[in-house]
């Protein structure tokens, strides 16, 4: 069965909005993602559904069979992993690589991403701190909560980032804000939701919610 780059694009972001959803992924929701229209989602779900890719009901959403998780999972793993590549071995910042990995992560060969994996030490995650499965599509979760979700008093280190746009990566650079960040919640203002913190090396800052809605902490003691 032969299948093309869109429709593996289509499969990746169903994963991603099953995932973050834990449910069936709507029509608009996966239009957002591809920045394309419902009209155009809704050819390409019939034709993912004729070759047994996603199972599909109008007005009930989509979920991915179990060949269409298994081709996801592959290509996750795939950009993953050149993430980590082109920020360890070639020097990119974390910023610069996802438009590179969405190229790559479609090169064929299951050799070539073993041999990949191994040269890389198989990490567990990428540089944005987000999991990369196995070559069995095993998973590595920690537990982590949004720094929305910490009170004061609260310590932890930055494990991961929701947003991955390179704005919102560049915006976390300013501050000093990358993974392994230390940081203590000082303050929340219950007026906008924005947050006081302290890091590590004893600066104050003061983060909206938008932030604090996209930073994943694992916190020092409780390890929640």
């Amino acid at each position: 069965m032969t299948i093309t780059q869109a429709e593996e694009n289509h499969l990746k972001a169903i994963f991603k909005i099953v995932e973050k959803e834990e449910g069936p992924a709507l029509t608009n929701a996966i239009a957002t993602a591809m920045q394309t229209t419902a009209a155009s989602v809704t050819d390409m779900l019939k034709r993912l559904a004729d070759k047994n890719l996603i199972t599909y009901e109008k007005y009930k959403g989509v979920q991915l069979t179990g060949e269409g998780t298994r081709i996801a999972t592959f290509l996750i793993r795939n950009h993953r992993l050149w993430e980590v590549f082109l920020t360890e071995k070639l020097g990119f910042a974390w910023d610069e690589v996802h438009d590179i990995a969405e190229q790559l992560e479609h090169v064929q060969g299951n050799n070539l991403v073993s041999r990949l994996d191994a040269f890389l030490g198989h990490p567990k995650f990428d540089p944005h701190g987000d999991p990369i499965p196995d070559a069995e599509g095993r998973w590595t979760y920690r537990k982590q909560s949004l720094l929305a979700a910490l009170r004061p008093g609260d310590r932890g280190v930055v494990t991961g980032v929701g947003d991955h746009s390179a704005a919102f990566l560049q915006y976390l650079d300013q501050f000093g804000l990358s993974l392994d960040a230390e940081l203590e919640l000082l303050e929340q203002f219950p007026y906008d939701h924005s947050v006081r913190i302290r890091t590590s090396d004893g600066r104050e800052l003061v983060l909206s919610e938008k932030v604090t809605r996209n930073l994943y902490i694992k916190l020092e003691d409780t390890g929640r």
